[in-house]
């Protein structure tokens, strides 16, 4: 199984109902395997502080492990080299056994991050949309010198910036 990049999505909602419109997406974009969601943790908290959480991932126990198994390997290969690449990718295939990315409470905080009356949502997404064009790449000789997400508050920013740099000029 190939992997495409992995983007960590978190979101945070004022309105702590929700209708489902969400999951129908990201359930359209995995039927034409745009997106994969490698893991999803939903966190809820009621106005009197009562926490509701929600787990859900596309990736069959295998396919966890496997992810979990590159990962690690990844991780190992910078820590010790080969050696520690075949000790991660054992050790990352152990962790995904239960398939989720997002396992226990100690490791996210967000039950306190969140006031009450509001939720949040952890997203692991495998973009599947860019595998050829990764592999394309990779057969050109081509490689990575950067990647950023151009969000609209950045277009904002720089239009602020040239409207201060005309107003000084």
């Amino acid at each position: 199984m190939s992997f495409g990049p992995v983007q960590i999505l978190v979101i945070g909602f004022g309105d702590a109902e929700f209708k489902g419109t969400i999951r129908a997406e990201l359930e359209r974009l995995r039927e034409h395997d745009v997106v994969r969601l490698i893991d999803l943790l939903v966190v809820r908290k009621d106005e009197d502080g009562t926490i509701e959480r929600l787990q859900q991932s596309d990736l069959s126990q295998d396919e966890a492990m496997e992810f979990g198994a590159i990962i690690g390997a990844l991780i190992g290969v910078g820590a010790d080299g080969e050696e520690g690449a075949e000790a991660g990718a054992v050790l990352g295939a152990a962790a995904m056994e239960g398939g989720h990315v997002f396992e226990g409470t100690d490791m996210w905080y967000v039950d306190d991050a969140i006031p009450p009356g509001t939720a949040a949502a952890i997203a692991l997404l495998d973009h599947r949309w860019a595998i050829g064009l990764r592999d394309a790449i990779r057969e050109a000789g081509g490689f990575h010198l950067a990647d950023a997400w151009v969000h609209p508050a950045d277009l904002i920013a720089i239009g602020v910036k040239s409207a201060e740099e005309t107003a000084v000029s």
